[in-house]
């Protein structure tokens, strides 16, 4: 009864933060698509057509897109995540239940929305003619990997943003260093070995990559690197997974000890 309560609470939270998140909007939620789509051409007429990074890959584009949608959910969730605790400080006063509900909703937020922008990926699989074979699969896992890296950081964004607000600037600048720092303009193959080997110990270079992978298998294989081709063995995978265990494990016990605080310090 416990779990199926948590999850209804989870689950109310999250639809009703996606709804005010569109509410009043002339457009709604017509906007989950217009703003990734609007980075993307502006980001696909500059590198793509400009410095001519389209003409590297017939499916330049597509990649590009995918990157975008990833890093819009990775973002949007980190960013939801770490203000929760602190803009459901009410509830917190009010109401008897685990806090980790709190950033846990506010990611299933940007995770529907990150849902809506599979529509816009879908379409373009479509114009590219892509079949989807049974390996497509391994999306799901890997979605999983990538949500699970992003909870652990909105617990500890949330935990540290009660007591230093200061994290909220911080972070978004961080953002925007690892955007330019992951290959999401530029193919990964593009850089030199050993930096190649760095971008994977971040865990969301590592799925991006192998959903690359996965989807645009008739890709040139350097704009379709996974971490096993850039260290050259198959156990590198452990690199980034071990990192979301190990980060997910640090997250909880950090918000298990900064959670009697919420109340007052919120």
């Amino acid at each position: 009864a416990g779990v199926r309560t948590r999850l209804r609470i989870l689950h109310v939270i999250a639809s009703a933060d996606f709804k005010l998140k569109y509410s009043g909007s002339a457009l709604g939620y017509a906007w989950s698509l217009i703003k990734p789509f609007t980075l993307f051409t502006m980001l696909y007429l500059v590198f793509g057509r400009v410095f001519k990074l389209g003409a590297i890959s017939h499916y330049y584009a597509l990649s590009l897109l995918i990157g975008i949608c990833l890093v819009t959910f990775f973002n949007d969730a980190t960013l939801l995540g770490m203000y929760s605790v602190v803009t459901r400080e009410s509830l917190l006063r009010k109401l008897s239940f685990p806090r980790s509900i709190i950033p846990a909703s506010a990611t299933l937020t940007a995770a529907i929305t990150f849902g809506v922008n599979l529509i816009a990926i879908a379409g373009f699989v479509a114009w590219k003619r892509l079949v989807p074979q049974w390996d497509w699969l391994l999306l799901v896992p890997l979605l999983l990997e990538l949500y699970v890296f992003v909870l652990s950081i909105a617990l500890i964004l949330s935990a540290l943003f009660v007591r230093f607000r200061d994290i909220g600037q911080i972070w978004e600048l961080v953002l925007q260093v690892l955007f330019y720092a992951s290959p999401i303009i530029y193919p990964i193959g593009y850089l030199p070995t050993w930096a190649r080997k760095v971008c994977f110990f971040y865990p969301f270079t590592q799925v991006l990559q192998d959903v690359r992978s996965i989807v645009l298998s008739p890709d040139l294989k350097p704009n379709r690197l996974t971490v096993s081709d850039a260290f050259g063995t198959s156990a590198a995978r452990l690199i980034p997974l071990g990192i979301v265990l190990l980060l997910a494990l640090f997250a909880l016990a950090l918000f298990r000890h900064e959670e009697p605080y919420f109340a007052e310090r919120a």
